[in-house]
């Protein structure tokens, strides 16, 4: 047996750490003693506390290393591996993110050098005066918050690309994101999910067409704020005005995007002349 002291040595984890984790029931002491209320780790849960820290450094959160530890000894190897996965995706996500970020810095410096304004890129961000079409779609509206964006975009659009194929409806477009609210609030924001199909059935509605301000944004959705102003800033200029919800049309898939800038988003702004 080892005092908790030597197991904290041997795994580099502070006693006040095991203490906590001992709390949450990640790892228990093998033995506490009821006279002094010493603990003891056996030998044998060295590996689980290895196996702890090396999943911390993969950036695993406490609670999913606690549910990765409590699966069914003949779920283990298939959940765990399925875990393993999502996180590695996460973490390449992660890296893109950083390198396009480097590759922004990169550039400000140079142009900082060249004393070109930092913000001129957005001189770069083209608009256009198009007229769309009417579509049918299929969605579904939700008050989301920002934490809700992160793990809810997926969730939401495979739910209607389930009833898609249950109900064997014919696809028309890509996903897009309809945005209601008329301000940015953090605790929640009146979204609408939706994909373009040909049927009209339960859960479908019409978009109508008409006359938009639209760019194309070829990059992270990061770079989605910086669309947004320079199409409101257009708007303004030309002497035109919002009259509907803007919206977002996901051409490429982000899951599928080797490095950011293959993902293109394309915004609408619809909008009339004043």
């Amino acid at each position: 047996m080892l005092t908790i002291g030597e197991f904290s040595k041997i795994c580099e984890v502070s006693t006040k750490t095991l203490r906590y984790y001992d709390e949450i029931g990640l790892i228990n002491p093998d033995e506490i003693n009821p006279e002094n209320g010493y603990r003891y780790y056996s030998i044998k849960q060295l590996k689980k506390m290895l196996l702890i820290n090396r999943l911390k450094s993969y950036h695993f959160s406490l609670e999913e290393i606690k549910a990765i530890l409590d699966l069914e000894e003949d779920q283990f190897e298939e959940k765990f591996g399925a875990a393993l996965f999502r996180k590695r995706r996460e973490i390449q996500e992660n890296i893109n993110a950083l390198e396009y970020t480097l590759k922004q810095i990169n550039r400000d410096i140079l142009n900082v050098g060249k004393g070109i304004p930092v913000m001129s890129y957005l001189d770069q961000i083209d608009v256009q005066l198009v007229e769309t079409r009417p579509k049918n779609i299929l969605y579904r509206r939700q008050m989301m918050s920002r934490e809700d964006y992160a793990a809810g975009y997926g969730s939401f659009f495979s739910r209607l690309y389930e009833k898609i194929a249950t109900e064997k409806l014919t696809l028309l477009g890509t996903p897009m994101t309809i945005y209601h609210s008329p301000e940015y609030n953090p605790s929640g924001n009146d979204t609408e999910f939706a994909v373009p199909i040909e049927e009209v059935v339960k859960g479908t509605r019409d978009l109508p067409g008409g006359l938009c301000a639209k760019s194309v944004l070829k990059g992270p959705y990061s770079e989605l704020t910086s669309v947004y102003a320079k199409l409101r800033e257009w708007v303004e200029q030309q002497g035109y005005e919002v009259v509907k919800s803007p919206y977002e049309v996901y051409i490429t898939d982000a899951n599928h995007a080797a490095v950011p800038e293959d993902i293109v988003t394309e915004v609408y702004f619809p909008v009339k002349k004043r």
